[in-house]
């Protein structure tokens, strides 16, 4: 039995792709290791198909022509056998240590019958230009080493979010929430941290610093240059988490995920209007009206929550050009502290 089907979407990976691979690696036959080439243009399609050679029965490989990161989560759903399902960008790895843990945990509720819907797990930003780390752990959020549902979590403080990095869905709870990611599209990996959570309602966190987040790479879409560069493509996921939940199917859902939910949208808005207004111009002041506009006319209880009863309305109250200069000075104070960029 496969319990986790990693999958690993590579495009021009070749420089660091086998730290990510290798890690991986340690959990034997117990895990299936989707390689995803999506459509790369140096060796990243040869050295996948050696590590399928050489270990048949765990790596398989996907070629596609490029459709950007989306498109190769989407893949490795496609095929994934594994009881769970968790993505690893090819410039990452899992923590040894911790993978045995989650491996071991997993194995034990699976022969119980106890299997969660999501395994938590922390994740650490991995720093390349001083070799140092910051840990995001939610052992202040969640009971650690007990299974759990949404009502018993606590308030989420402003700037800590379920990141992709931290959750484990189980395989088919995937599959029923019909996740399928927009492709060419950077910032799926919201998508993926929040459209699937109405379909969970057993969680388990293990208190382990498994997924580690590498950040150092000058083309990686967390740096706020290429953030702003790419707004468009973040108004496009903001619109489509708008419109996958509505202000009353998130009313409907258990008390603590209902907040949670509120609270990950507030921020999502909040790092879209970054995006968008963090380089100021009547084009981008246009776009982000359209969005709200959008909200809107799709949903009008929706709108009001976030534009006058979230952490958004505070950011509302500024005008154009003083509330860019405070979105960007607000991200990078919280860059320094994790130096995210």
């Amino acid at each position: 039995m496969k319990y986790i089907t990693f999958t690993v979407p590579c495009y021009n990976s070749q420089d660091y792709m086998k730290k990510c691979i290798e890690s991986l690696l340690t959990g034997g036959e117990d895990v299936e290791i989707v390689i995803v080439n999506d459509g790369s243009k140096d060796q990243t399609l040869t050295i996948a198909r050696e590590y399928e050679a050489k270990y048949p029965t765990i790596v398989r490989v996907v070629d596609k022509e490029n459709g950007g990161h989306g498109s190769g989560v989407n893949a490795g759903l496609a095929l994934a056998s594994g009881l769970y399902y968790k993505v690893v960008d090819s410039d990452d790895w899992v923590d040894e240590e911790a993978y045995q843990t989650l491996l071991s945990t997993i194995k034990e509720h699976a022969k119980e019958g106890t299997s969660p819907d999501l395994y938590v797990v922390n994740y650490v930003y991995e720093h390349s230009a001083d070799n140092t780390r910051h840990f995001s752990r939610y052992n202040k959020k969640f009971p650690v080493g007990t299974f759990c549902s949404w009502n018993g979590i606590k308030k989420f403080r402003i700037s800590l979010m379920l990141l992709m990095h931290a959750l484990v869905y189980k395989t088919s709870v995937l599959k029923e929430s019909g996740l399928r990611l927009p492709e060419h599209t950077f910032y799926v990996d919201d998508i993926v941290s929040y459209d699937p959570l109405p379909f969970t309602r057993k969680l388990y966190y293990l208190n382990v610093d498994f997924y580690r987040y590498f950040i150092g790479r000058a083309d990686q879409s967390v740096n706020l240059p290429n953030m702003v560069k790419r707004y468009e493509q973040m108004l496009r996921v903001m619109q489509e988490m708008t419109d996958r939940w509505t202000y009353k199917d998130i009313k409907s859902q258990p008390k603590g995920l209902k907040k949670y939910m509120f609270h990950a949208l507030a921020n999502y808005m909040l790092t879209t209007m970054l995006f968008v207004l963090g380089e100021y111009s009547k084009e981008r002041k246009a776009a982000m009206k359209g969005l709200w506009k959008h909200i809107k006319a799709q949903d009008r209880a929706l709108y009001r929550k976030l534009r006058y009863r979230s952490y958004v309305t505070v950011a509302m109250l500024f005008p154009g050009r003083l509330r860019t200069a405070v979105l960007v000075r607000s991200y990078k104070t919280l860059c320094k502290r994790i130096k995210l960029g």
